[in-house]
C-alpha cells in the first residue's frame, strides 16, 4: 500500500513528464494555426473542467466561488489577467512547438523559476538571498550570451518564461484552488475563443481529417489531467520535492527537441544551457537547504 508521499511523487512527477512530452501532441496538429489551437484549446478546456467540477460534486462551491471573484474588483482583474497571461503562455508554446523552437521553448520553462523569483522581488517586496542572486546571474549569463552569439534574443524563451511567471504570481494574489482557477480563467476567454473559431476557425469548417478534429477536441484533455495530477499530488510532497520535479518537463522537451526533431544543439547552446543549469542547481540546493531548516524549526 502505498502512503500519500509515494502518491505524491507519483502524480506530480506524472503531470511534469506529460507536460514534458505536450510538444509531441501540438506537432500532430501542425497544420492548423496556431491561434486556432489555442482557441480550442481554451473551449474544450473549459467543457472538460465543467464536466470535471459536476463529476466531483462540487457545482454549488464552484458557484460559491464565482460569486466571490465577481464580488471583489481585485480578485476579478487578476483573475481576469490571469486568464490572459496563460493564454499567452499557450499561443507561445504552440508556436514554438510548431515552428521548430521546442528547444528554446525548454530553455523558457529552465528559467521560469528565476522569472518568478525576479517578479515576487519587484511586486511582493521579495528579498533576494546570496544564492538566488548568484543562480539569476548565472541564468541571465547563459541568455545574454545566446544572444550575444547568435545575434538575436531568445523571444520566445522569454515570453514563456514571463508569461507563466506573472501568471503564478496572479495567481498567487487571487487565490484559488487549481480546478476552480483552470475553470473561470477559462471560462473568462472562452466567448473570446468561440468568437475567434466562429469567424476565422477553419479546421472544424473544412474537410479536416477526423483524426485531426479529434485532437483539436482533445486539447481540453492534455490541458486538465496533468494539472490535476498536479494539484493532487504536490498538496502530498515538501515544495522542494516539487522544485526538484518540475525540471522534467523541460528536460523532456530539450530531448525531443533535439533528438526526435532534429533541432540544432550548438556549442552555443551547450555554453548557455550549462550556465543556465549551473544556476538551477545553486537555486534548487539553496531552496532544499532552507526549507530543511524551516521544517526543523516548525517541528
Amino acid at each position: 500500500m502505498w502512503d500519500d508521499n509515494k502518491l505524491g511523487i507519483v502524480y506530480t512527477a506524472g503531470a511534469y513528464i506529460l507536460w514534458g512530452f505536450l510538444p509531441v501532441y501540438w506537432k500532430l496538429i501542425q497544420q492548423v494555426p496556431a491561434m486556432e489551437i489555442l482557441a480550442h484549446r481554451i473551449v474544450w478546456s473549459f467543457i472538460f473542467m465543467i464536466g470535471i467540477v459536476l463529476v466531483i460534486r462540487k457545482w454549488s462551491p464552484f458557484k460559491q466561488e464565482c460569486r466571490r471573484i465577481l464580488k471583489n474588483k481585485k480578485n476579478f482583474i487578476g483573475i481576469t489577467f490571469a486568464s490572459i497571461a496563460i493564454s499567452i503562455n499557450w499561443l507561445t508554446y504552440i508556436y514554438a512547438v510548431n515552428t521548430d523552437h521546442v528547444v528554446e521553448a525548454s530553455l523558457g520553462y529552465y528559467i521560469n523559476p528565476l522569472v518568478s523569483i525576479l517578479l515576487g522581488m519587484i511586486f511582493l517586496q521579495e528579498r533576494f538571498n546570496r544564492a538566488q542572486w548568484i543562480a539569476f546571474i548565472l541564468a541571465g549569463a547563459g541568455v545574454l550570451y545566446m544572444t550575444m552569439e547568435f545575434g538575436s534574443v531568445p523571444w520566445l524563451a522569454l515570453l514563456l518564461a514571463f508569461s507563466f511567471g506573472t501568471y503564478g504570481l496572479l495567481k498567487k494574489i487571487v487565490s484559488l484552488n487549481a480546478i476552480f482557477g483552470l475553470t473561470i480563467e477559462t471560462l473568462l476567454i472562452t466567448p473570446v475563443a468561440l468568437i475567434f473559431l466562429t469567424f476565422q476557425g477553419t479546421a472544424m469548417h473544412t474537410e479536416a481529417s477526423v483524426g485531426t478534429v479529434l485532437l483539436l477536441l482533445g486539447a481540453g484533455v492534455v490541458t486538465a489531467v496533468p494539472l490535476l495530477l498536479f494539484s493532487s499530488g504536490a498538496k502530498r510532497i515538501p515544495l522542494s520535492m516539487v522544485g526538484f520535479l518540475q525540471y522534467f518537463a523541460p528536460t523532456i522537451m530539450l530531448i525531443i527537441g533535439v533528438f526526435f526533431y532534429n533541432e540544432p544543439f550548438t556549442q552555443v547552446h551547450v555554453v548557455s544551457f550549462a550556465l543556465i543549469w549551473a544556476g538551477l542547481v545553486v537555486f534548487t540546493f539553496a531552496r532544499m537547504k532552507r526549507l530543511k531548516k524551516y521544517e526543523a524549526k516548525a517541528s
